[in-house]
Parts: C-alpha cells; sequence; structure tokens
C-alpha cells in the first residue's frame, strides 16, 4: 500500500489567504465534458439570503497512479467574493463543497462532499479555516510510550455521550485515570451528516466531525491523554460508508455501472460496501491510517465491521491493512519522533490493532497484524448465565479463560502479542443489569434496566477484571448505567444516551465505583491477574450447579484464586489448594491463615458476589 499525496488532496492554505483544493475523481474528465465547480462561502455567512457561495471552477488533470485530478488554486484577496456586506476574504471558516457540471444530465450535481476534507461544517459541508493555527506538540509528548498489551484496561467511550464536547471529555480524563484506565477507545469521530449518530456510516475521514469539535480539539485529547498515561485509540470504520460519501454517492448519480472505490467485496453488512481490489480504496484507508498516527498521535484503531473487508490471511483487505500499517510504523524505530512510542526495549511494537471481527476472533489474531479482538463470546456466556441457561456458568468458565486463543504470533522476523478484549457491555448492547428486567415504558427505547438489581451484575465485575485478555468497559459501566438498547433499528444509533454524571453520588453509583477501583487497583498489583495462566475448575456437580464459579490465575509463584457466587443465596463449597501458607483476600479482607497444600478447605461465597484470594 502506499501514502496518498495529501499535500495536493482536499483544502490547505498555502500562503495567507491562499487556499489550494484537490481531488482525486477517477473516471470523471474534462475530456468527456465534464466541468467541477467549488461553491465556497464564509461560515458567518452561510445561512444569509443574500450571500450566495462564491463560485470556481477547477481544472482537471491526470495522476499517473490514480487516474483523473481536479484542482483550483483561490486567492480569496484576488477573487471577487459575494459583495459588500459578506466576511468573503476575512479570517475564519470557510464552508464548501463540489459540483459537476455533465452535458448529458440535466442541472448539475450538487453536494459533492471532499473525501479529503480535513475540517467539516454543519451537516454534509466541508470546511477550511482560513489562518488556522495548529497545535503545538508539548515536549511531555516526546517521552510518551504506549503501555503493553497485556497491561491494558480499556474504557470505550463516545465523546458528545461521554464529556459533551471534546473538552468537556478533556475534564473527565483525570477521573478515568484516577479509575485505573490507561486506554480509551473513542467511537468514530468520522464526519457524518447527522447531529445524533455513532458515526458508523461516515462521508469523511481524514478530519473530526464538527458535532464533536475539530482536529486541534482531538489533538489536545490525545495529548492530554498521554500526560495522564492513557494510550488512545480511534474507532474507524473502513468497510462501509454512508451513501453520501463522495465516492458512494456521486458516480451513483452518475449512473455508472462500475465505481472506482466502492463496490460488493466481502461481506455486505450495512452501509455502502468499499472495494479493496481497487488501488485507491486501499491507498486511501492506509493513508488515513497513517494521518491518524502521525497528525493525532493515535495509539492505534478499532477497526469496525472487519467482516466487510476481510477476505483472508494473504488478501487485498484487512490483512494487507494491518500488515502495511505495521510494517509503516516499525520503519520509524530510531527516528526520535513521535514514532518512538510505539517501540518497547526489548525490539517489540506496541501499536494497537483491535478487530471487530465477531465471526473469527481467533482466526483473525492467527492470521493478520491484529494484535487484539472484540469477541462476543464471554458476554454472550455472561448473558446465558444471567438468564438462566443450563450451561451458562460452565460456558462463561471458559470464555473467562479466552479458550484456544493465541498468545503471540512469529511471522518472520515479527513476533506479535496477541489476546481479545473481555466486556460484558458496549455501545452495541444494552447495560448487563437489564438482563435482570427492565422498567415498563411507553416506548421500546425508553426502557431501562432495572437499576435497584445492579447488586446482580457484581460478579460478572468481579469475573471481568480478574479474567484472562484486556478488560473493557462501556462509559458509565462503573456508575451502574441502565440504559436498554434495542437489538435492530434506527433506534439504536438516533437516540442520545448521555453518561449520568449523577449516578456518581447515589448508593448504587457509589458502591459500582468502589468495586470497580478496588478491581482495577488489583489487576494492576497482582502480575498474575495481568499475564497468568488462566486454570478453570469445572466441577458442575460441585461449584456451576450451585451457581459458583472457581478459576485460578498462576505466574511463576504468583497465585490467586477466584470465586464467584451468581445466585441470590451464600454458598459454601470445598475446594483444594494446590499450595500451603496464607492467603489473603482482596476484597473483605477474610483472610485464610491456615492452608495446607492438597487438603479439602470449606470457602463461603456471598451471594452475588465473590472472593479473591492471592497467596502471600
Amino acid at each position: 500500500m502506499k501514502l496518498l499525496p495529501l499535500d495536493r488532496l482536499g483544502a490547505r492554505e498555502v500562503a495567507d489567504g491562499q487556499l489550494h483544493f484537490g481531488v482525486l475523481l477517477p473516471w470523471v474528465s474534462a475530456a468527456d465534458g465534464n466541468r467541477l465547480w467549488l461553491k465556497i462561502i464564509h461560515e458567518d455567512d452561510q445561512f444569509l439570503q443574500d450571500v450566495p457561495p462564491t463560485r470556481i471552477e477547477l481544472h482537471h488533470s491526470v495522476d499517473p497512479t490514480y487516474g483523473d485530478y481536479w484542482s483550483a488554486s483561490v486567492d480569496l484577496g484576488a477573487v471577487a467574493g459575494p459583495g459588500a456586506g459578506s466576511h468573503w476574504g476575512q479570517p475564519g471558516r470557510y464552508v464548501y463543497r463540489y459540483a459537476l457540471e455533465r452535458p448529458d444530465l440535466p442541472g448539475e450535481i450538487d453536494w459533492v462532499i471532499d473525501p479529503y476534507a480535513r475540517e467539516f461544517g454543519v451537516g454534509k459541508l466541508s470546511a477550511i479555516t482560513v489562518g488556522y493555527q495548529p497545535h503545538v506538540w508539548g515536549a511531555n509528548e516526546a517521552g510518551w510510550r504506549v503501555p503493553a498489551l497485556d497491561d491494558l484496561v480499556m474504557y470505550e467511550l463516545m465523546i458528545n455521550e461521554f464529556g459533551g464536547s471534546v473538552d468537556g471529555t478533556i475534564d473527565r480524563l483525570p477521573y478515568l485515570a484516577d479509575l485505573g484506565v490507561n486506554c480509551i477507545e473513542v467511537m468514530p469521530v468520522s464526519n457524518v451528516s447527522n447531529t445524533i449518530d455513532w458515526g458508523f456510516l461516515p462521508i469523511g475521514y481524514f478530519g473530526v466531525d464538527e458535532r464533536l469539535g475539530n482536529r486541534k480539539h482531538l489533538q489536545r485529547l490525545v495529548e492530554a491523554a498521554h500526560e495522564l498515561g492513557v494510550a488512545v485509540i480511534l474507532d474507524v470504520v473502513y468497510g462501509h460508508t454512508s451513501s453520501d460519501f463522495a465516492y458512494s454517492s456521486l458516480y451513483r448519480r452518475l449512473n455508472y455501472r462500475e465505481n472506482p472505490f466502492m463496490g460488493a467485496f466481502a461481506k455486505d453488512y450495512f452501509g455502502e460496501s468499499t472495494d479493496f481490489r481497487r488501488e485507491l480504496t486501499r491507498d486511501f484507508f492506509f493513508t488515513v491510517n497513517h494521518h491518524l498516527l502521525s497528525a493525532y498521535h493515535a495509539d492505534g484503531f478499532r477497526y469496525d465491521c472487519v467482516p466487510n473487508y476481510w477476505d483472508g490471511a494473504i488478501g487485498e483487505g484487512y490483512a494487507n491493512l494491518t500488515y502495511s500499517t505495521y510494517q509503516y510504523v516499525k520503519e520509524r524505530r530510531g527516528t526520535g519522533t513521535h514514532w518512538d512510542r510505539f517501540f518497547t526495549d526489548s525490539g517489540g511494537v506496541n501499536l494497537i490493532q483491535c478487530a471487530e471481527q465477531l465471526e473469527g476472533p481467533v482466526e483473525i489474531l492467527d492470521q493478520t497484524y491484529s494484535n487484539c479482538t472484540w469477541q462476543n463470546e464471554t458476554l454472550g456466556a455472561a448473558q446465558g448465565a444471567a438468564r438462566g441457561s443450563a450451561d451458562g456458568l460452565t460456558n462463561l468458565g471458559f470464555r473467562l479463560g479466552l479458550m484456544g486463543y493465541p498468545s503471540s504470533r512469529t511471522v518472520e522476523d515479527d513476533t506479535i502479542p496477541k489476546t481479545a478484549l473481555q466486556y460484558v457491555e458496549n455501545h452495541d448492547h444494552s447495560r448487563f443489569v437489564c438482563n435482570f428486567g427492565t422498567t415498563a415504558a411507553d416506548n421500546d427505547l425508553l426502557r431501562e434496566g432495572i437499576r435497584d438489581r445492579w447488586y446482580k451484575v457484581q460478579p460478572y465485575l468481579i469475573a471481568l477484571l480478574t479474567g484472562r485478555g484486556i478488560p473493557m468497559l462501556w462509559q458509565g459501566q462503573e456508575l451502574g448505567e441502565n440504559y436498554f438498547v434495542p437489538d435492530s433499528g434506527f433506534g439504536r444509533v438516533a437516540l442520545f444516551r448521555p453518561v449520568r454524571w449523577d449516578y456518581f453520588y447515589d448508593p448504587i453509583g457509589r458502591s459500582a465505583i468502589s468495586l470497580l477501583r478496588k478491581l482495577l487497583t488489583l489487576r494492576q498489583q497482582l502480575p498474575q491477574l495481568r499475564q497468568g495462566e488462566h486454570y478453570f475448575h469445572n466441577d458442575r456437580s460441585r461449584y456451576q450447579d450451585r451457581g459458583v464459579l472457581m478459576f485460578s490465575r498462576r505466574r511463576d509463584d504468583d497465585l490467586t484464586v477466584v470465586a464467584l457466587n451468581f445466585g441470590d443465596s451464600d454458598q459454601t463449597v470445598p475446594f483444594t489448594f494446590d499450595r500451603d501458607g496464607k492467603y489473603r483476600e482482596e476484597l473483605h479482607g477474610h483472610d485464610l491463615t491456615d492452608v495446607a497444600a492438597d487438603q479439602e478447605k470449606w470457602l463461603t461465597i456471598p451471594s452475588n458476589y465473590g472472593r479473591i484470594w492471592t497467596r502471600t
């Protein structure tokens, strides 16, 4: 894969008031009578009826690699604007779009969105700020290093629901760091056309959606996170786009039977599928990766809907993109720049490439340069246990150990650590407390989990934070959030569900965050919880049939035994420790002082809770 020439694409201010616009539109040639126009207006004038946008014609040429290329240079001081009373020529943000005239079509094809825009206006407008002052990275950024994969504690958030804005999210970062989080997974910041939206139907990839802020805001967020020891990975959507995306919308309106960017490729679950057989498509998304890593100092990616561009280990889609991105980062070793954040003293590369490949999570780790993946197997097992499935706890026990998942893979001279995320909540699903009942509502979208039953969630949280893999929390989970999310329909995306920070102060919120803080502190203190082997004590008659789950985490001489009770009454069960000594109980101090190796001991585990014993 190759980097696109971003110095010739999108809108840029090359000197004071002198702008350059460039866009690749393969198969759209001036030789066929096409004319491309720029429509641009100062943002302060856009809603005024007497101030029309200024029209400027772009010139056609041919890029030797990608074909038809259109460009224009605009001197704001030399080009006549809309007249007196407008803000034309003044500093500030200008919004723009393209329009195409074609002799065999009536009128013009308006609202061609710039696929290379770095900024965005309201709705479907691209933007450029005249007099823009770029973010200056502080000196501390040079010392930032991405945490090791085993040490990650991830927190998924949507900027406008979590903090209200980028600045509001920055204000909450000390809280997350204090909680024990060291990596945030930010839902898509790419441009979309709706004000309330999850962000998974992009129309612009090279900037930050206007509803969230601008590029400088996101750069400040990343730097603030790094100063607190928190990595930032961005949720990116490469397998499909919105139908308003320029390479989808324009060619459809031109009635082209083929498309130089879009088309059936692998799966086609929703949206407009991207065709990675096309060189422009491959290089476009590789360039987006590079831009986010370089301009925004992102620490990696969560790749949404991988099945849409997964065509195998040696294919042109997902595997190729993750390989090319890894190799590009690897080649930056020793440059003495911000790229140093990825390199370990032992020669490893801590680039986080996390797949959302729910259909084949083990396969994606085995066969690509992804080092972690989402997987719904643990969530599914936990839901089964919550609903009383006969095999629910047994399945959960195996899933907590990520049975069958690789811990590393070596390809040529690259040894890549591997693991999976562990979660019982994320943006795609209702809060876990909804499994224990929901409130009645006159609209299904407005149902909520019965929050008074939050205590039933406790053993699942203990399991999540003591199991193998990267634990992930969904925004507000630590406060006992109880939103309901339907399984299908537009209401999943279009309903605003802000974190209710007042939950922090009520009794349920205090209990929830107290437990999470305790568990995250333990995970940080005990290496066996991050890197140790997982052993599931699978004895159905002794444990699972009584609502109990037992497993151990071991690393060298460090040993921790976890006992969880998912039932509504206390349980006393037998257990044989394989090492004698004293065992400290980590949650409430019920220590075991007289443990003899290989002798059975009876343990009491409180209802809807657990015990964690660590050998001292």
